[in-house]
This record gives C-alpha cells, structure tokens and sequence, in this order.
C-alpha cells in the first residue's frame, strides 16, 4: 500500500485487521471510527500514513502488504541477514525493495538457487515446519563417479548423527569420468545435508543448486535476480502449507 495514496475507510479498517469490511462499515455507522478526530462517514476515503484514523479513539496502522519473492541467491552469499562476520548476505540482493523480507528456510553460502523471501511469517512457519515434508529439488555436481552401491545408499538413507535421513529421490543426470550430475529430491531439511550425505559416502560436491520448492521453479531466472510470485504460486504454496 502506498504511502498517502486514498482508499476507502472500510478497506482501510480490513488491512487494519479489525474486522471484515462488512463488519467495518457497521463500526463507521455507530460513530466508533474516527479520521483526523473527526467521526467518519461510511465510504469516505483516507490517506494512509498522513490521515490519523481511530477506532474507539485508538489509532490504527495498516498491515504491511504480504510480499512474496522467488530469488536466485549466488554462491557466496548467506540468508543470514544479521551476519556477525559481515559477509554478502541475501537483503543486499532485495535493496530495491521497500519491504523487510526474510527468507523461507536456508541455503548454505557455497550453495545457489531458489530461495523464497517474504514477509509473511504465518505462511514462512508452515513451510519450514518438519512435519511439511515440502518437496525441495537440487541439481548436484559431484567430482567423482557413483557406484550403484552409493546411489543406492543414498536413495534409502545415510546415517547423519546417528539418525538415517529419510527415503530421498536421487536420479542421474549425467555421467562422465570424475564427474556426476545427480538431482535430488528432499522431503526434509538438515543443515547442510546434501553435502554431508555425500560427504558419508566419500563424494565430494562441486556444485549444489536448488531448482524447486514444492511447486515453485527456478526456472531461467539469473543469478543474484529476483521476480515476484504470481498469485497462482502463491495460492499453490498457501495449499501445500
């Protein structure tokens, strides 16, 4: 919502979370609400940010806007965004936006790919809570061959702190001497836990990139590049959580 632009008081009232615009032009029809300590008038207009409007003489603020943004975080970047060690982390990416976006879940500094930023925490929680099992794509680059043993192991679970990952999806993409490229699909989320599957086996990843989150792509978005959702996405990710 833009700062000074006009909209109507009961549309105000709804962003504001008391009560539904039905509701709100009940409350404008019982004189509760206020504008600039003036009774309001069912379909007045306000400017947010310079009308002060009061409900039972109590000021309210709108709710920021829920924003939803597909990010391609570059190797070398952290999604901590209070970083001790001062290194690149993924808000400077989102400086063109006015929003305090966080992002959903994490990906390692030398890992790249899709990384969803929001500012909606209700929605963050429900996707990143273990009981989700959100499906999250990864295209591996490993520096060696795979036997159908270590595939196999991988497929059925690796031990990490004495606790087996659970089943993953892992197929070959491609196969040449002293290089792999494996896809894998996560239905959890421990730190770092490609890489210390593979680690487990004696595999070393060159390059880990995440494709997918549930039904979001990817796709040809660049580098260091962000693009908001379409509200088929959106809705698609409000289903999944």
């Amino acid at each position: 919502m833009a700062i000074n632009e006009p909209m109507r008081l009961q549309k105000y009232l709804a962003q504001c979370g008391t009560a539904s615009r039905r509701k709100a032009e009940e409350m404008i029809l019982q004189g509760r609400v206020t504008i600039n300590g003036r009774a309001a008038a069912l379909g007045q207009s306000v400017r947010p940010g310079k009308d002060q409007i009061a409900l039972d003489g109590e000021v309210l603020q709108a709710r920021e806007a829920p924003v939803y943004i597909a990010l391609h975080k570059p190797r070398g970047y952290v999604t901590t965004l209070d970083d001790p060690h001062a290194r690149h982390n993924v808000a400077e990416l989102l400086q063109a936006r006015p929003e305090r976006l966080f992002p959903v879940g994490r990906l390692d500094k030398d890992s790249e790919g899709l990384l969803l930023m929001t500012n909606d925490g209700a929605l963050a929680q429900k996707l990143t809570h273990p009981s989700m099992h959100i499906p999250k794509v990864y295209r591996v680059t490993l520096k060696n061959a795979v036997t159908a043993e270590q595939l196999d192991t991988l497929i059925h679970g690796v031990l990490l702190d004495g606790q087996r990952t659970l089943p993953t999806q892992v197929r070959e993409l491609s196969a040449e001497p002293g290089r792999t490229v494996l896809e894998f699909t996560l239905r959890e989320g421990r730190n770092r836990q490609i890489r210390r599957m593979c680690e487990a086996l004696g595999l070393t990843v060159a390059r880990l990139k995440r494709t997918a989150i549930g039904s979001l792509k990817l796709g040809m978005l660049p580098p260091g590049q962000w693009r908001e959702l379409t509200s088929t996405e959106i809705a698609a990710l409000k289903r999944s959580a």
